[in-house]
């Protein structure tokens, strides 16, 4: 191996040894490390196949219901692993895009004392689209408690004066890491550039009524790998249906939706 792979192996391993139940915070310093070019380098274990053949196809392991495929984090761990099939050397984003839309996660060095650390489908999502512009689960999901009636009201009036809304669905999100903010789920009926402008023109009209230091954030309802996007969908009637005009609905919180339970994760 080259010093730059080496060294590259060392700082994912280096955090990977960081990780116990609890600390979130080296969990994400974990993510940055395999979302980083220059250190994210992962051996993906191959059941079948070559590495860059048509028919290679990566382990499957499943654990509490949910599945990931195996992988070590250096040449030594993988003789370490005592791995006898072929494998292949991928970078952490690369891997993350190849497996977060089957909700495939990741785990990491199976092997090992402790039996290793899985990271979520959701969270190679979050590596595939960049840490920094989705936040840090398991989330906590809820109903907004906050009263903002202001905002709502100019929020569903400008709603109603682009046509290119279908309704509207609100939570209050509390990341593992940063500040809890309110989510605006928008219904849309297409995704055309003048669409997007004309939804991204209500947002900036509405947000003057929201309170000074409370974040609000939009999530697309079509996107099918959003945590709150899936939360919205399963629990949030609309505060605002241009078709129906449905009444608003209380869901009940969740915790770490959209995770699965912390055992044998991180």
């Amino acid at each position: 191996m080259s010093a730059s792979g080496t060294a590259a192996a060392g700082t994912v391993e280096h955090m990977l040894r960081q990780v116990t139940p609890g600390r979130f915070d080296a969990y994400e310093a974990l993510l940055q490390a395999l979302a980083d070019p220059g250190t994210g380098q992962v051996w993906m274990l191959l059941w079948h196949g070559q590495a860059g053949s048509p028919d290679a196809q990566y382990g499957n392991m499943e654990v509490d219901g949910f599945s990931y495929a195996p992988c070590v984090t250096s040449a030594q761990e993988l003789s370490a692993s005592g791995w006898s099939r072929a494998y292949e050397v991928v970078g952490g984003v690369d891997a993350a895009r190849t497996l977060y839309p089957d909700h495939y996660g990741l785990w990491l060095n199976p092997h090992a004392p402790g039996g290793g650390v899985g990271v979520p489908w959701l969270d190679l999502r979050r590596i595939a689209g960049g840490l920094d512009r989705q936040p840090a689960g398991p989330l906590r999901l809820s109903d907004p408690a906050i009263e903002i009636p202001q905002f709502y009201a100019l929020l569903a009036q400008n709603a109603h004066r682009t046509t290119a809304i279908r309704s509207l669905r609100r939570a209050w999100v509390q990341p593992t890491l940063g500040a809890p903010y309110l989510a605006i789920g928008l219904d849309v009926y297409d995704t055309s550039p003048v669409s997007v402008d004309a939804v991204r023109a209500m947002m900036q009209q509405s947000v003057v009524a929201v309170p000074d230091g409370l974040p609000v954030s939009t999530v697309a309802m079509s996107d099918e790998h959003d945590p709150v996007a899936m939360w919205l969908r399963a629990n949030a009637r609309p505060f605002y249906d241009r078709e129906s005009h449905a009444a608003p609905a209380a869901p009940s919180p969740a915790a770490g939706y959209g995770y699965p339970p912390p055992h044998g994760t991180y």
